[in-house]
């Protein structure tokens, strides 16, 4: 109904539009034939004025030989008197004649030149009535034609966004359809489950009735009163949080106590100094009514701290915290209250003092600038504690009043007490600096004493606090890109995490099985050892065989005579060159010298040798494990780095996509309009050409006629 309704009306204005523009074509048209009459008549009087012209050409001709023969005849008729008398009563009859035609033609000619002068401000009068109505008959046309190409753009725009408004329409109303369908379909289903859970339910109430009405004989949720008396349910984690909450609160309080004392304190001691010294001069009546009120300050103060640590300590692991339990929390309440009362009662005495300061004879310009941005600074630092001491004591209200607050308004009273702190830290940022800059200011003033100067930094100190102490509930946002980083850094690195997690499985089966062989070899060394030892003692019980058996005969010693010259030779010669044992362990080459060398000497060179090359490999063995952990966590890392590359490559892929489709459309588009603008310009261009030759022509004969107008002026002068 309304699309119909816009369409009528813009119909209605699009036919009054054109019907205007028809009615100025016409009275153009009008004003063309005017112009096209007024040219002929002009033309017509510039014809007659050329006759004129000639005609006076004429007349001009006659009377030079009129006065040529004039002259003529008058030396004539003195030599003859007597025929002169005759001729002379001729030529005075004739030019009495010639007199009277001049006459009549100089008078018919200041009547042609009066009628032309007139005939030719008429035509410039006209002229010029025709040219500014032509001007502004332009000016209304081509405002109409942009009201016409305005309305009729925004005519087009309006029905393409009805015709895309009536899709969108036809779209929804056949998904509302679908929808209405399946809805019907659910309601029945819905319908009948209900009737039978109906049904199901009422049996169940009336036997839950009669359980009722026999074996329960009080119902205390019936009412609101018996329902206060109901005992919440005790949930550990909630209380240390609350607790932990609850000491970050006192630690900013008391921060923000020490701070206040500082502050207020020191505010005092700078008034006794500045910008009157009480050591020297009286100060003013103001200044010590405002250090009167600021000696107080700790009665004030002192309070908040006391009242918020009773609320820590009220709250216990074994206590149940919730608004209506914290009572404590109406004590701090007050406390804030009655300290919000005090910086009330000291704000009108603080920017008087501001005053008193600016207008004292040391403030420069710069000086009472800075007072002035701190006076703004104190009513918004009281401001803020008024704020925050309200919605503290709505806070409060449930532990007094249960109905006092609401349970779901408990979220924007706190969401308020944030913004509340954010305000005080930013009011605070705004003290420090203006405080820093009218004590550099005041440093350099030439009276500044040493104790201003130290009752300034300690102000200062005592601001900074503040504005840290206000800063430490904020927390700071991360932005939106660094958030993208991190998250890619936290995926990698949770890959790397597992990577490295499966590195410690197989390090740990790796150790596993190393101390299964180390064990493993320590039985072998064990067994090596018994074996050492017996082999020890078969040696030396053959060597003692060996030295008994000496004492046989010399029949049996030459045989073992001969037998031992040749092991003693080969012996020797085993001794005197250098035996290499090579194998895939190493190295090991022993030397024999004139002795041979003991059996354990030999046994411990060939152990360290074998440990030395066990442990060397074992610790490459090591640094290639290690190695290849890395580099296989490395890959993974870049593996999965990749995956997440590709993906965003393939999402910017397809914006490109569908940003070059917008980028081509949006170029179509702009041909077409500047083709169709440049068409409009072009027979604009056209008709004001045409316009221009009109004006050009009409110019030109009006010129023309000027020239005329002049010459024959000139000429009748002349005459």
């Amino acid at each position: 109904m309304m699309i119909s309704t816009i369409l009528f009306q813009l119909r209605a204005q699009n036919q009054v539009l054109k019907k205007g523009v028809v009615d100025e074509q016409a009275n153009s048209a009008a004003l063309k034939e005017q112009l096209k009459m007024k040219d002929q008549s002009l033309r017509k009087l510039q014809q007659e004025m050329d006759s004129l012209t000639f005609r006076n050409l004429q007349l001009a001709k006659r009377v030079e030989l009129l006065q040529d023969e004039l002259s003529l005849s008058e030396p004539r008729g003195k030599k003859n008197k007597k025929s002169g008398e005759s001729s002379s009563q001729l030529s005075q009859e004739q030019k009495s004649v010639f007199d009277e035609d001049l006459q009549k033609k100089i008078e018919e000619n200041e009547r042609l030149h009066i009628q032309f002068f007139e005939a030719d401000e008429q035509h410039k009068h006209v002229e010029a009535e025709l040219r500014s109505r032509l001007a502004t008959l332009e000016m209304e046309a081509a405002q109409h034609q942009a009201v016409v190409d305005g309305l009729t753009r925004k005519y087009m725009e309006t029905i393409e966004k009805l015709q895309n408004d009536k899709a969108k329409l036809e779209v929804k109303s056949q998904t509302l359809e679908k929808e209405a369908k399946e809805c019907r379909l659910r309601t029945e289903e819905c319908q009948l489950q209900l009737k039978n859970l109906h049904e199901d339910l009422s049996g169940r109430l009336e036997e839950s009735l009669s359980i009722i009405s026999e074996k329960v004989p009080f119902n205390d949720t019936k009412y609101s009163q018996y329902n206060a008396l109901n005992v919440p349910l005790h949930n550990r984690r909630h209380q240390l949080k609350m607790r932990d909450i609850a000491g970050q609160a006192l630690a900013f309080v008391q921060d923000l106590v020490t701070a206040l004392l500082n502050f207020h304190t020191y505010t005092e001691q700078r008034i006794q100094i500045f910008p009157i010294d009480s050591a020297i001069d009286t100060i003013s009546p103001l200044n010590q009514k405002f250090s009167q009120y600021l000696h107080e300050n700790a009665s004030y103060v002192r309070p908040l701290e006391e009242g918020m640590l009773h609320l820590f300590e009220s709250i216990t692991e074994d206590t149940v915290t919730v608004l209506e339990t914290t009572v404590k929390l109406k004590t701090f309440s007050e406390h804030l209250t009655s300290y919000v009362c005090f910086l009330r009662k000291i704000l009108p005495y603080q920017l008087k003092s501001l005053e008193e300061e600016c207008e004292s004879s040391l403030c420069t310009s710069a000086l009472r600038a800075r007072n002035l941005e701190l006076s703004q600074d104190m009513r918004k630092l009281t401001a803020v504690f008024e704020k925050l001491q309200t919605y503290i004591s709505l806070l409060a209200l449930p532990s007094t009043e249960p109905d006092g607050l609401l349970l779901t308004n408990y979220s924007s009273v706190l969401t308020n007490v944030g913004a509340a702190l954010h305000g005080f830290h930013d009011v605070m940022k705004d003290i420090s600096k203006h405080y820093n800059q009218k004590a550099t200011i005041e440093h350099e003033l030439p009276t500044a004493t040493q104790k201003l100067i130290t009752t300034n930094d300690c102000i200062l100190a005592s601001v900074v606090a503040l504005t840290n102490g206000a800063g430490k509930p904020l927390l700071e946002s991360v932005p939106y890109e660094e958030a993208l980083a991190n998250r890619r850094v936290l995926l990698s690195s949770t890959e790397s995490r597992e990577g490295l997690a499966q590195q410690v499985q197989q390090s740990l089966e790796k150790i596993s099985k190393l101390e299964q062989e180390k064990e493993h070899w320590m039985l072998e060394a064990q067994l090596a050892k018994i074996k050492l030892e017996k082999e020890n003692q078969r040696i030396a019980d053959k060597l003692k065989s060996t030295s008994s058996g000496q004492g046989v005969g010399p029949a049996q010693e030459n045989p073992t005579g001969v037998n031992a010259g040749g092991q003693e030779e080969a012996s020797a010669t085993a001794v005197m060159e250098p035996v290499h044992s090579t194998s895939l362990i190493g190295i090991l080459t022993r030397t024999s010298d004139n002795e041979v060398p003991d059996v354990e000497s030999r046994e411990d060179l060939i152990k360290s040798h074998y440990m030395a090359r066990i442990v060397e490999l074992t610790s490459q063995l090591q640094l290639a494990d290690s190695k290849s952990v890395h580099f296989y966590a490395e890959c993974r890392a870049l593996s999965k780095r990749l995956a997440l590359a590709e993906k965003s490559k393939e999402a910017l892929t397809e914006e490109m996509k569908v940003a070059g489709q917008n980028i081509s459309r949006l170029q179509d588009e702009l041909t077409t309009t500047k083709r169709s603008y440049e068409d409009q310009l072009s027979m604009m261009s056209d008709h004001l050409c045409s316009m221009n030759e009109t004006l050009s022509k009409q110019r030109e004969e009006i010129d023309t006629l000027k020239m005329s107008s002049k010459g024959n002026s000139k000429k009748n002068k002349s005459r």
